[in-house]
């Protein structure tokens, strides 16, 4: 008998509604692999008791019985990102300072996933408010890489990364801001989208018009769970006004890519910017052999010539991104002070955050939205030639997870400072600053740093609103779960 756990989601899907396996079975299989597992990982957090969830899966079967499905998620178990609210169970962030936030309803894409019939047990663990591409928190501590139990899962989705490349779910929900569904996919060797922003409105929000680089997105074993969980995360919701008016295209994005499409289609290989961008060793060559498979079915892959082919500085385009993201960062933490000792309790990258954004001139932040915009018109301009542009998923393979973040990048020309907590994630802002849909894709293992093979990820960016066209291309990556 096929291990439940082992099925990707939708074949699960396939097997709950026709029967050949009860929601209570599909329950009971995942929470006896969770039991098994998570205690290595400490993926899964605030995990809800047996019995209130085999209560619930009853329901879901008894519906069924009726002949009454909610949709693709139904009876299926899911654990929610903890930095998303969810009615009932406490959403914590990773801080002391909200052992006590239990939220009274849930966030609209968690409505959504429980509209389509989603179980929801309990949540995923994240750095100490997402903050930091390396799940630990003082909280409820580290989550441990899939692949390495000494390395770190990355983050901020790391619990999500973690528990889906581990089968504790079929798939899962995360987040992203600065790489946070990207970078732990590319680690734990599954798929990460970043959907075009507003393809996922969030909500509840502070402001629903200038935090626009954060979004939530799906997580996943296959590209085929990848879209059908972005069809249930997305669609136009009043209360954010800055939310895609357009349903996302769930048929064209499953359809396979022709012959003559694929040969059509032109990849730009960013590479690691001709030396701007740090890079340990192996991490180009890893994804260049990606890249390789690509062109083996057609696709044709240019390199990156010089700045002047990409249309834009990068420095200036770091300089920028650091306005905007001290900024949203502070407007989402501040309000936090007025909590007794809110100050110790909180994080140094946080402090880092709000201390930096005191006193910006909105001249100054200005300026940073008129870089921000030259440099989405100069995308804007290569996608006039090319299909997707693609560069790694991180500039350092995972690291010790006793690590707090890579104080220097080792290459092979020497060791570079990092300046900031986040500079060694550099490679992820371009997506997210000009708004594009971006994929990591799982591009291989490693040994170039332990014994035990490490995996890293390749990012896929697609053009303006084009999340279902870049899905078929990240198909081609598709491998068994």
């Amino acid at each position: 008998m096929t291990d439940i756990t082992l099925l990707s989601a939708s074949d699960l899907s396939k097997a709950i509604h026709s029967k050949a396996y009860s929601c209570v079975e599909v329950m009971q299989a995942f929470l006896k692999r969770i039991a098994l597992l998570n205690p290595t990982y400490n993926a899964i957090i605030s995990l809800r008791s047996d019995t209130a969830l085999i209560a619930e899966a009853k329901v879901h079967d008894d519906m069924l019985a009726a002949d009454n499905s909610k949709g693709w998620l139904h009876g299926i178990p899911q654990a929610i990102k903890d930095l998303s609210p969810t009615a009932g169970i406490p959403t914590i962030m990773g801080s002391p300072l909200m052992l006590e936030n239990v939220p009274a309803e849930d966030a609209l894409m968690v409505q959504r996933m429980k509209a389509a019939g989603a179980i929801i047990i309990g949540k995923t663990n994240v750095p100490e408010f997402g903050l930091g591409s390396h799940t630990f928190n003082p909280v409820f501590g580290s989550t441990k890489n899939a692949f390495d139990v000494t390395k770190t899962a990355g983050g901020s989705s790391g619990g999500a990364a973690v528990a889906v490349a581990t089968h504790m779910l079929p798939v899962a929900d995360g987040s992203d801001f600065m790489g946070s569904l990207r970078n732990p996919a590319g680690w734990n060797n599954i798929f990460g989208m970043r959907p075009s922003q507003g393809r996922v409105p969030m909500w509840p929000a502070g402001d629903v018009w200038t935090a626009q680089l954060a979004t939530e997105g799906p997580m996943a074993r296959t590209v085929e769970d990848l879209a059908r969980l972005l069809a249930v995360q997305s669609g136009f919701d009043a209360h954010t006004p800055l939310a895609i008016d357009a349903p996302f295209d769930l048929a064209h994005a499953l359809k396979p890519m022709t012959d003559l499409e694929i040969k059509a289609t032109k990849i730009l290989w960013l590479g690691d910017l001709n030396g701007y961008l740090p890079m340990e060793d192996g991490i180009t060559a890893i994804c260049e052999r990606g890249l390789q498979a690509l062109s083996d079915k057609g696709c044709k892959i240019d390199a990156l010539a010089s700045q002047v082919q990409l249309g834009f500085e990068p420095a200036r385009v770091w300089n920028a991104w650091l306005v905007w993201r001290k900024l949203l960062v502070a407007v989402r933490l501040a309000p936090l002070f007025v909590l007794p000792n809110a100050r110790e309790q909180m994080k140094p990258e946080a402090l880092f955050e709000i201390d930096a954004a005191d006193g910006l001139k909105a001249s100054s932040f200005m300026a940073a939205s008129i870089v921000r915009s030259n440099f989405y018109s100069a995308l804007c301009k290569l996608f006039e030639t090319y299909d997707t542009i693609a560069l790694p998923s991180a500039q350092v393979w995972p690291f010790d997870v006793n690590m707090r973040y890579p104080a220097e990048i080792v290459t092979t020309k020497g060791a570079v400072k990092m300046d900031t907590y986040h500079r060694w994630m550099e490679a992820t802002i371009y997506a997210t600053f000009a708004g594009l849909p971006c994929i990591s894709v799982p591009v291989g293992f490693s040994q170039a740093h332990t014994e035990q093979c490490l995996p890293m990820g390749m990012q896929l960016i697609g053009k303006p609103q084009g999340d279902a066209d870049l899905l078929r291309i990240a198909a081609l990556f598709d491998r068994d779960v």
